[in-house]
Order: C-alpha cells, then sequence, then structure tokens
C-alpha cells in the first residue's frame, strides 16, 4: 500500500518520473464517459472550490472544499468547507461537509460523514477500524 501510494504521490509532482503527459509515450485505455470536473463555489474566506497540485478525474464535483497534493478518481465529490491532502480518493469518494483528510487512501464508493477527521491521529483512526499502513497512511476500506 505504500508503494501504491508513493506511486500516485509522484504523479502530482511538478516533474513526475512517470509523466501522464508525454506525447512520446502515449497512454491508451477505456475512458468512461462522464462529465468534466466541475468547481462550485468562489466565496473567499468561507467556502471555494478549488483543486491545487492534484489530478481531478472526469465527473468529480468540488462543491465549496479544497484539494490539495491528492488524486481524485471519476465520480468523486467534496463538499463545502472540507480539506483533502495528499490523499488518493477512489471512484464514487463522497466526503461530507466540514471533513478534513490527510494522507489517506479512500476506498471506492465510501461516504465519509460530515465533520469527519481522518488521517490527523493514528491512534483515533485504528479506533474508527481504519487501517494504518508503515509509513502512516489511514487506508479506508
Amino acid at each position: 500500500m505504500d508503494a501504491y501510494y508513493e506511486a500516485n504521490m509522484d504523479l502530482v509532482a511538478v516533474v513526475p518520473e512517470f509523466n501522464l503527459y508525454d506525447q512520446q509515450w502515449p497512454i491508451r485505455t477505456r475512458v468512461t464517459q462522464q462529465p468534466p470536473a466541475k468547481f462550485v463555489f468562489a466565496q473567499e474566506g468561507r467556502r471555494m472550490g478549488v483543486a491545487v497540485d492534484s489530478i481531478v478525474s472526469a465527473g468529480c464535483i468540488i462543491s465549496g472544499g479544497r484539494v490539495l497534493h491528492s488524486i481524485l478518481s471519476p465520480g468523486v465529490r467534496v463538499n463545502s468547507y472540507c480539506e483533502v491532502e495528499y490523499s488518493i480518493l477512489m471512484p464514487g469518494v463522497e466526503i461530507g461537509r466540514n471533513s478534513r483528510i490527510r494522507r489517506a487512501i479512500v476506498n471506492t464508493g465510501v461516504k465519509i460523514p460530515d465533520s469527519s477527521v481522518i488521517g490527523f491521529d493514528a491512534e483515533a483512526d485504528k479506533a474508527k477500524g481504519y487501517s494504518i499502513t508503515e509509513c502512516g497512511i489511514t487506508v479506508v476500506a
């Protein structure tokens, strides 16, 4: 899991070792038709849908939340007042309002409840039933 996490985090680096945008070495894959990613709400200081240093797939909605150095798979929704940092969100994940996620891998289709805090306290995460890798990544199955 740690190697998977590190390989994915490399993809959002300014100059990744494995460059998805290299025209000399195109990646061919089956793409499901989805609407483009959408970023909504721009109330400076209150809530703003924004993603920085991240890969945001088609069908994602960043609705008044903040995403930093993360990978969002197709169909992810990050709701208002959320902060997602250094994380990998698999397809169909929904992050409830006012939640904070850091250094986590969240599995396909997981709905994180409002006001959740994940990845800040390993012992609290273990108590919630989440796995912690050797390198301290929280895995929400």
